[in-house]
Protein backbone atom coordinates (compact mmCIF):
# COMPACT_ATOMS: atom_id res chain seq x y z
CA UNK A 1 0.00 0.00 0.00
CA UNK A 2 2.88 2.47 0.49
CA UNK A 3 4.47 2.26 -2.73
CA UNK A 4 0.97 3.02 -4.09
CA UNK A 5 0.95 6.48 -1.75
CA UNK A 6 4.16 7.46 -3.37
CA UNK A 7 3.47 7.21 -7.24
CA UNK A 8 -0.40 8.78 -6.24
CA UNK A 9 1.42 11.93 -6.08
CA UNK A 10 3.86 11.71 -8.41
CA UNK A 11 0.73 11.84 -11.16
CA UNK A 12 -0.87 14.57 -9.53
CA UNK A 13 1.85 16.23 -9.83
CA UNK A 14 2.66 14.95 -14.07
CA UNK A 15 -1.14 16.08 -14.34
CA UNK A 16 -0.87 19.84 -13.22
CA UNK A 17 2.16 20.29 -15.09
CA UNK A 18 1.00 18.93 -18.45
CA UNK A 19 -2.16 21.00 -17.69
CA UNK A 20 0.63 24.01 -16.95
CA UNK A 21 2.30 23.44 -19.77
CA UNK A 22 -0.98 23.48 -22.38
CA UNK A 23 -2.30 26.59 -20.41
CA UNK A 24 0.90 28.53 -20.83
CA UNK A 25 3.20 27.19 -22.97
CA UNK A 26 6.89 26.01 -22.89
CA UNK A 27 8.22 29.84 -23.31
CA UNK A 28 6.05 31.02 -20.08
CA UNK A 29 6.45 27.96 -17.64
CA UNK A 30 10.71 29.00 -16.92
CA UNK A 31 9.13 32.38 -16.23
CA UNK A 32 6.42 31.64 -14.03
CA UNK A 33 8.16 29.10 -11.79
CA UNK A 34 11.21 31.26 -11.47
CA UNK A 35 8.03 34.02 -10.65
CA UNK A 36 6.77 31.31 -8.16
CA UNK A 37 9.93 30.47 -6.95
CA UNK A 38 10.46 34.24 -6.14
CA UNK A 39 7.03 34.82 -4.37
CA UNK A 40 7.81 31.67 -2.22
CA UNK A 41 11.06 32.81 -1.00
CA UNK A 42 9.52 36.48 -0.37
CA UNK A 43 6.87 34.86 1.81
CA UNK A 44 9.50 32.52 3.80
CA UNK A 45 11.61 35.40 4.48
CA UNK A 46 8.64 37.33 5.38
CA UNK A 47 7.28 34.60 7.84
CA UNK A 48 10.29 34.79 9.25
CA UNK A 49 10.78 38.14 10.00
CA UNK A 50 7.20 38.38 12.27
CA UNK A 51 8.29 35.10 14.08
CA UNK A 52 11.92 37.19 14.80
CA UNK A 53 9.76 40.51 15.82
CA UNK A 54 7.24 38.38 17.78
CA UNK A 55 10.22 37.01 19.49
CA UNK A 56 12.03 40.53 20.24
CA UNK A 57 8.55 41.37 21.76
CA UNK A 58 8.28 38.66 24.30
CA UNK A 59 12.04 39.65 25.34
CA UNK A 60 10.72 43.43 25.81
CA UNK A 61 7.70 42.90 27.89
CA UNK A 62 9.51 41.17 30.77
CA UNK A 63 11.86 43.69 31.19
CA UNK A 64 9.16 46.44 31.34
CA UNK A 65 6.92 44.65 33.57
CA UNK A 66 10.32 44.43 35.86
CA UNK A 67 11.07 48.26 35.60
CA UNK A 68 7.05 48.62 36.55
CA UNK A 69 7.20 46.19 39.48
CA UNK A 70 10.65 48.08 40.69
CA UNK A 71 8.48 51.88 41.05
Amino acid sequence: MSSRKAVLPFWRTALVLVIALIIFGPSKLPEIGRAFGRTLTEFKSAAKDLVSDDNKEETKKPALSAVKKEN
